[in-house]
């Protein structure tokens, strides 16, 4: 009988890998949870492979030959008691640094604490026996495939990150008889490159930049950053936790949402920064994605990672700056007009959250900094540009409703002579109101209060709990709270801790107390609170993120041009567009 590679597929994608990253030295020791992945080692055939019935002595002949060779070595064992003898030598290697790659073989862990046989927990591990550490579930699906390759590319990525050392993925089998596969699916590899590797050549054609939250970046890195954009035609796509303010930025909300054809055909996407709070996703605009981070974590968050850089961003952009020039301004000048047009065929909106930020974004006084909530508020000021004096920050890092406030108070204290504006909904504001008590509050604190008497983001159409319709109100999004949108319970809390208070139902009143809110002099800290809709929130949210609108402004656009200049004019109109 002929045998070949496993059904499984996550042995497949595991010996792809190892074949793409250049480990060929084996270790086997005999099990039936490792079998059929043995089975397939030796079907390949490209292996060096070394048979060893003790484990003990497996993990440390890899030891010898992984110090001999200067080449990672793979040792694979089953389930029982056969993983606990690596540990003498994975203690060895480890202290060594020596890139030893453990693969044991593991039932279904749903079995484990269950009394089957031969089930061991390998859940936690000694400190200091292996750098990573991974659990590889039974294959089932597309979506379970790329998780094993990038939890497999994090495991042999491990094994010269910081200087190296053991790394371990623990790979469950479903006893598949089936070795009847011939060929090996093409996996994804991510190649990490370290400061001081060579680095691969960019591909031609667009090129982006997007960040996530991240510092405030220094001026010598925003000068690569420059450096490198104009240089290759590049632009900087960010939010409002991005903290680059250099040249080529581009706030990408609106352009992404509109499907702005500026963002066709980008050929590389390079991933700066930690979460973020764009939810329109513009790494699903690129064919590729590299990372940059001195982290040296693969952290794929668009599913497009192909090569990660282990390094400072300033450090790879000036290594970039000069290699395959493709210089220009042409993508960044076509995102601005787009993004100009997109604006300016924002239709009217009702009282929102989103026309707030319109109104207020180039009203904010120079220097100041604003600080936005999760999430309604954060998704609608990134729809529009503030000036790039102004600082903006978010809690994006645990993303939950909690301590807006308290840490818009604590950066209130660092510098008590400028401006710090908070916009944040009802449900956080009242989560962390405590915080406006403190006695070290100043007279530079504006919050801007939107209060729709409700976790408003749930009753968006973007959001599954809309399909509660009214149902949505008790449980889901909390409705009748902090009481129930109260015309007295904010303006006596403000009034009682000596803060100003204004307070608006309708358009009208907001413009009104507008420029009182967004005065640059320093006087009394105030809470500007205005009472909306979830209905007119949601009406917003719709009007701005219809792909309608850009599809209603080209048309007028083209009409309006046919009639200038007659039938010529659609040609003039394609150009605009491409």
């Amino acid at each position: 009988m002929n045998t070949y590679y496993s059904s499984e597929r996550g042995i497949q994608i595991l010996i792809r890998l190892l074949k793409d990253f250049g480990v060929r030295k084996i270790v086997a020791s005999p099990g039936t949870t490792n079998m059929m992945l043995n089975a397939s080692l030796m079907y390949d055939g490209s292996f060096e492979m070394i048979s060893s019935v003790d484990e003990r002595s497996a993990a440390y002949m890899a030891c010898g030959m992984a110090e001999e060779s200067g080449e990672p070595v793979m040792i694979t064992c089953t389930g029982a008691t056969a993983a606990r003898n690596y540990m003498p030598a994975l203690t060895e290697a480890f202290y060594r640094k020596l890139p030893i790659l453990v693969v044991t073989g593991t039932q279904d862990l749903r079995r484990l604490g269950n009394l089957y046989d031969q089930v061991t927990d390998r859940s936690v591990q000694p400190n200091d026996i292996v750098t990573f550490s991974t659990y590889i579930p039974s294959v089932r699906d597309d979506k379970d495939a790329e998780y094993a390759a990038l939890k497999i590319n994090q495991a042999i990525s491990a094994l010269t990150l910081n200087g190296g050392g053991p790394s371990h993925i623990n790979l469950e089998t479903t006893y598949s008889r089936d070795l009847s596969v011939k060929d090996l699916p093409k996996i994804k590899t991510v190649r990490r490159i370290d400061w001081d590797d060579d680095l691969p050549s960019l591909p031609q054609g667009k090129i982006a930049v997007f960040i996530g939250s991240h510092q405030q970046f220094d001026e010598k890195s925003t000068q690569a950053i420059d450096a490198f954009c104009a240089n290759h035609n590049a632009v900087v796509f960010c939010d409002h936790t991005s903290g680059y303010k250099g040249e080529f930025r581009q706030v990408d909300a609106l352009l992404t949402k509109q499907n702005a054809e500026c963002l066709n055909d980008i050929k590389l996407l390079i991933h700066l920064g930690e979460i973020s709070g764009d939810h329109f996703n513009m790494g699903d605009k690129a064919a590729e994605v590299w990372r940059v981070n001195r982290d040296g974590q693969m952290r794929d968050r668009y599913g497009k990672l192909t090569h990660l850089f282990a390094m400072s961003e300033k450090h790879f952009f000036e290594r970039y700056k000069d290699k395959d020039i493709q210089p220009g301004t042409s993508f960044l000048n076509q995102c601005r007009t787009e993004y100009t047009r997109c604006y300016t065929a924002i239709p009217e909106l009702p009282l929102s959250n989103i026309w707030m930020a319109k109104e207020l974004a180039p009203s904010l006084p120079e220097n100041s900094v604003f600080h936005l909530g999760i999430l309604t508020s954060l998704r609608s000021w990134n729809f529009f540009e503030v000036s790039k004096s102004i600082h903006s920050a978010c809690n994006v890092g645990g993303f939950g409703t909690d301590g807006t406030l308290s840490s818009l108070l604590g950066a209130s204290i660092i510098h008590p002579q400028r401006l710090y504006f908070g916009i944040v909904g009802d449900l956080a504001f009242f989560y962390d109101m405590n915080a406006l008590g403190n006695r070290h509050k100043g007279n530079n604190l504006r919050i801007l209060l939107v209060n729709n008497g409700k976790g408003c983001e749930f009753t968006h159409y973007l959001n599954p709990g809309h399909i509660f319709k009214e149902n949505v109100n008790p449980y889901i999004a909390a409705a009748g709270h902090f009481g129930n949108q109260s015309r007295t319970l904010v303006q006596d809390y403000a009034k009682n801790l000596g803060m100003d208070y204004y307070a608006a139902s309708t358009k009208e009143e907001f413009l009104a107390n507008k420029d009182k809110f967004v005065s640059p002099e320093i006087t009394r800290s105030c809470i500007f609170e205005v009472f909306t809709r979830d209905v007119d929130e949601n009406e917003a949210l719709r009007l701005i993120t219809s792909t309608g609108m850009m599809d209603d402004m080209k048309q007028a656009l083209k009409e309006n041009v046919k009639n200038m200049v007659g039938d010529k004019g659609i040609g003039i109109i394609k150009g605009l567009f491409k």
